[in-house]
């Protein structure tokens, strides 16, 4: 099943692309609904690279969701058709998930750039309530990106 949401940002293209890349982001934006922690290696970087993350995850920080596999690739076109674009994709799995592939498109859009989530998930049985979980995650992360962006990237806010 998939989910699909594209927000605008006022920021531009190259630093969304720049925060989308850093651990920061990542917690920042996941919390309170997501907690993650590594496992393998035993501290993620602060900058994400083109391989492989086995982390713990954890909803409200107290229900213990398994294990994820973070597999992470990316793509810069920023020369494509002239103008900035980005791809970052997880195609992870984990204990519940034979499948958690998310793609984020970051494009220049006027004065500032389109972000999209999009994220396809199996589960088995389970897919439904895997499917409604991520359709409200990634509605609550947007609304974490946009209230970063307008506070100026001041990740201590709540």
């Amino acid at each position: 099943m998939l989910v699909e949401r594209t927000v605008f940002l006022s920021c531009s293209p190259q630093k969304c692309f720049a925060e989308v890349q850093t651990l920061r982001l990542m917690l920042h934006i996941a919390r309170p609904l997501v907690r993650f922690a590594p496992i393998e290696p035993k501290v993620l970087p602060e900058r994400w690279e083109q391989k492989e993350y086995l982390v713990s995850v954890r909803i409200f920080g107290l229900l213990p969701m398994g294990r994820q596999w973070v597999n992470i690739s990316g793509r810069d076109g920023s020369n494509e058709f002239g103008r900035f674009y980005m791809e970052l994709r997880d195609n992870g799995r984990g204990t519940l998930m034979s499948k958690w592939d998310h793609l984020i498109t970051i494009q220049a859009s006027g004065q500032g750039c389109s972000y999209s989530d999009r994220v396809e998930v199996r589960a088995g049985l389970l897919t439904p309530l895997v499917w409604a979980f991520a359709w409200f995650f990634y509605r609550h992360r947007q609304r974490r990106w946009e209230h970063l962006v307008a506070n100026g990237f001041a990740y201590g806010q709540p």
